[in-house]
């Protein structure tokens, strides 16, 4: 009689596997909430790595769409996708979901330097940074260093590439940048536009392989940092305070010290305690300075915008014509091109008038918070007599429902 072979049953995501490999505990990435920023080259190989690890909840962000030039070091990506200029937190998200239908996901499609509200970020265990400029990787330290999570960066040009790992009351980013570097803060060009610039240049940027290596990095020190004990009694070292650099052009690896952690940094504060209150992101500022004043029982207090500024108008240099904008700062780049007796002006051709904090004499108390410049999930730094205080908003999209 001919031998028929049953067909195993299929548990749950490396179930049958997992409890075989010796160096990670697979509960601990489980029930791990890691946030991934960015879906380049770099983005994609983290969160196939995350993802064949068997991470339990991932947060993406990206405020980018897929192009073809994407297609060569980017594995989740598709020719589809590219012609459909889809979002790429979205088909990352659909394409891992498809290797490990258990993991729970959810794509922001935003800018980490503005979108991203403190109260999501602050329920991470670990952030990853696969992002292309030192303003990104500036911004993201800020929010991971008022949280007070860890977080990993890494970085790729043509065959070289380094990873970094920066941890409060260790390791900043910021305290890392020399003149130079503060200098190139201000320039701030997308992933599209640093592959255009390259393109034109008649050079790629990165290759795929650059990307795996560097990304495998980033993914395995990630996973050690949700070892606390493991690196506490030395079973585990992590890359915090020294810097992974490997160089495929000839090849050679190294590992440097590369820490700093300056006590008087203003960008490394924690922001604690953090309390919960009832404001959402579309409450007026007159609704929300009631609501604080009641909270804190004071009459004087202001809300600090603390990641941007507010802009209410500009003014032409020359004819001195006030342009109302009713914006925050960053988005006053893009009301400029959109608008088609501004767009042949160069910026410098501005003043912008900008507001840094809003209190009672705030003169439009009409507008949202959203209007503001604050995101979702957004925690507020409130200054009152009696010192400063953070209040966490509602979390008015339910991300918390999705993700955790």
């Amino acid at each position: 009689m001919k031998k028929v072979n049953s067909i195993p049953t299929i548990g749950t995501w490396g179930e049958d596997i997992f409890p075989q490999l010796s160096w990670f505990k697979s509960d601990n990435l489980k029930r791990a909430n890691v946030m991934v920023v960015g879906c380049g080259a770099l983005g994609n190989e983290v969160l196939k790595n995350l993802t064949l690890f068997g991470a339990g909840h991932l947060v993406i962000v990206d405020f980018d769409t897929v192009e073809a030039s994407n297609l060569t070091r980017s594995i989740l990506f598709r020719e589809n996708d590219a012609k459909s200029c889809r979002e790429k937190s979205i088909v990352a998200a659909e394409r891992i979901k498809e290797i490990n239908s258990s993991i729970k996901v959810l794509p922001i499609t935003g800018n980490i330097c503005h979108d991203i509200g403190l109260g999501l970020l602050r329920r991470m265990n670990v952030v990853i940074g696969c992002l292309d400029n030192r303003w990104a990787r500036y911004c993201l330290n800020r929010l991971c260093m008022r949280a007070g999570i860890p977080w990993v960066d890494g970085g790729i040009d043509g065959l070289e590439g380094t990873a970094r790992v920066f941890s409060p009351g260790k390791n900043c980013y910021a305290c890392n940048l020399g003149p130079e570097a503060l200098k190139d803060l201000s320039y701030r060009l997308s992933c599209s536009s640093v592959i255009r610039k390259n393109e034109e240049a008649k050079r790629v940027p990165t290759t795929p392989i650059i990307a795996s290596i560097i990304g495998a990095v980033e993914a395995q020190e990630a996973v050690k940092l949700l070892h606390p004990d493991e690196l506490e009694n030395g079973e585990l070292t992590s890359l915090c305070g020294k810097m992974f650099y490997y160089d495929g052009q000839h090849p050679v690896s190294r590992i440097m010290d590369f820490a700093g952690y300056d006590d008087d940094c203003p960008v490394h504060e924690m922001w604690t305690p953090i309390r919960k209150c009832d404001i959402s992101i579309n409450w007026t500022i007159g609704k929300t300075l009631d609501y604080l004043s009641e909270l804190f029982e004071c009459k004087e207090l202001e809300i600090l915008f603390t990641n941007h500024c507010f802009v209410d108008y500009l003014i032409t240099r020359k004819d001195e014509q006030k342009i109302p904008v009713m914006l925050p700062d960053y988005a006053v780049g893009e009301f400029i091109e959109g608008n088609p007796s501004l767009s042949h002006l160069p910026f410098h051709a501005f003043y912008q008038h900008e507001i840094k904090c809003i209190g009672n004499g705030f003169p439009y108390k009409e507008i949202t918070l959203k209007e503001a410049g604050f995101p979702n999930w957004d925690v507020l730094h409130v200054r009152t007599a009696g010192g400063n205080h953070f209040v966490e908003l509602v979390d008015q999209y339910n991300y918390s429902e999705v993700i955790f």
